[in-house]
């Protein structure tokens, strides 16, 4: 398999990264509608103004990565192969109707972790849990049309591009499961916390830049990126920008030692630290003993997990950005 291949595979799994998603709205169909509307509150942070309409009565029907997909009956037997999928999932108060989750899935911690892998599924053993409805971030091949003929619908969501593709998989599925005004409730105050973090951190030079490290052969995420999007808020420049300008590797291109020591960026976050990565390490690379980001200490070893999913705690990871930034404007 070709690196760049095996690259997204790993990011859509949340393990290190994003890649691309499709877009679209999720939507409610062939259900009977309340008069409940939630009406959301203008945000300045990216992510769409809403109107959500609460069903009391399935079945609804989700837009996803794959097409539309039916739930039929408020789903109680959740499988979930998705370490994203599966915060969002208990986020929107939707734990208790979830009965296995991915060997990734590490988060809550009370999450019903199995062995299952989303990688490498194997149907028969996620049909072991009867589940009544599917989440995936990845499919190997014939896994949705697996589980489709034994009538078992199954979200798709791929790793998320933009802000924008998390508010809508959260919406998709509080629909899916019952749960929209929860997760309706849950976006704003992703919004909520994000627009404070931004105003809370001090500005910073104008000019300042940075370097985001997926993995050690220097594979990094651009602006257009999930990712990027979230250092964006904060008015800081990725160096990493001008080696992606035709999008060809999709926001996530691999640079060079030699390039990153030339740009010299101010700050550089390592979103592989759990992987081994580390100021001591990164500081002993060829040449990197020189660069400004390693001679005043800005270096930040990021939480592999929170950087690499773009569920709720994307808050978390802004608040990560946020204190670096701080640290070196007041440093």
């Amino acid at each position: 398999m070709k690196r760049s291949y095996w690259l997204l595979v790993v990011l859509t799994m949340g393990f290190a990264g994003c890649s691309p998603a499709d877009g679209g709205s999720t939507s409610t169909t062939e259900a009977e509608i309340t008069t409940t509307e939630v009406m959301a509150a203008p945000a300045t942070t990216n992510g769409p103004v809403t109107t959500i309409t609460e069903t009391s009565v399935f079945p609804v029907t989700i837009d996803t990565d794959d097409g539309p997909v039916t739930i039929e009956a408020k789903p109680e037997a959740i499988v979930s192969l998705s370490a994203t999928a599966t915060e969002m999932l208990f986020a929107i108060g939707a734990g208790d109707q979830v009965v296995a989750v991915d060997d990734q899935s590490n988060y809550p911690e009370n999450a019903p972790a199995t062995d299952l892998s989303g990688i490498a599924p194997n149907v028969e053993a996620i049909l072991s849990y009867s589940p009544d409805l599917v989440i995936i971030a990845y499919d190997s091949g014939d896994l949705i049309t697996s589980l489709q003929a034994q009538d078992v619908p199954v979200i798709s969501y791929g790793a998320a591009f933009t802000l924008d593709d998390t508010y809508r998989q959260i919406e998709g599925l509080g629909l899916a499961t019952g749960r929209a005004e929860d997760a309706f409730a849950v976006n704003e105050q992703i919004k909520i916390d994000l627009n404070e973090i931004v105003a809370d951190t001090p500005q910073v030079p104008e000019g300042t830049d940075y370097y985001h490290e997926v993995d050690n052969t220097y594979f990094t995420a651009t602006s257009s990126t999930f990712i990027g999007q979230v250092y964006s808020m904060f008015a800081i420049e990725n160096i990493a920008d001008p080696a992606d300008v035709d999008g060809a590797a999709f926001g996530f291109p691999q640079l060079t030692s030699e390039f990153i020591v030339a740009a010299d960026p101010d700050i550089i976050f390592l979103g592989n630290a759990f992987y081994g990565e580390s100021v001591e390490s990164v500081s002993v690379r060829p040449g990197w003993g020189e660069m400004g980001a390693v001679e005043g200490g800005d270096i930040v070893e990021l939480d592999s997990d929170v950087v690499s999913r773009w569920g709720p705690r994307v808050v978390d990871f802004a608040r990560s950005v946020s204190a670096a930034l701080t640290s070196y404007v007041e440093g």
